[in-house]
């Protein structure tokens, strides 16, 4: 069973940084490829960001580029996005999410498995 436990979400005011993380246990983590995702109160999940098996390959959401940055650590089984210059609109539950692929992709039924969520809110 793949598990995935998020955390670092919390309460920011605009501009400021939050780094999020994913822990990754149940599967050989170096396999999978990584994505974030998040969901704002009534609206559809959307992509962030993605990066594949080894860390060197990475994609964005086009309004996200030069904001946030993803990353992994294998010998440590987990994911990250480090996120800086926060908007009010960055505000929502942030998903990190595998794939049985070593190939990242930044769509949504790609993936295999989700975690749970974790909250960020941003204040103006």
């Amino acid at each position: 069973q793949v598990q995935l436990v998020e955390s670092g979400g919390g309460l920011v005011q605009a501009g400021g940084s939050l780094r999020l993380s994913c822990a990754v246990s149940g599967r050989t983590f170096s396999n999978q490829a990584m994505g974030w995702f998040r969901q704002a109160p009534g609206k559809e999940r959307d992509f962030v960001a993605t990066i594949n098996w080894n860390g060197d390959i990475t994609y964005y959401a086009n309004s996200l580029k030069g904001r946030f940055t993803i990353s992994r650590d294998n010998a440590k089984n987990t994911v990250y996005l480090q996120m800086t210059s926060l908007k009010v609109e960055d505000t929502a539950v942030y998903y990190c999410t595998a794939r049985r692929s070593p190939y990242h992709s930044s769509w949504l039924n790609e993936y295999d498995y989700w975690g749970q969520g974790t909250q960020v809110t941003v204040s103006s």
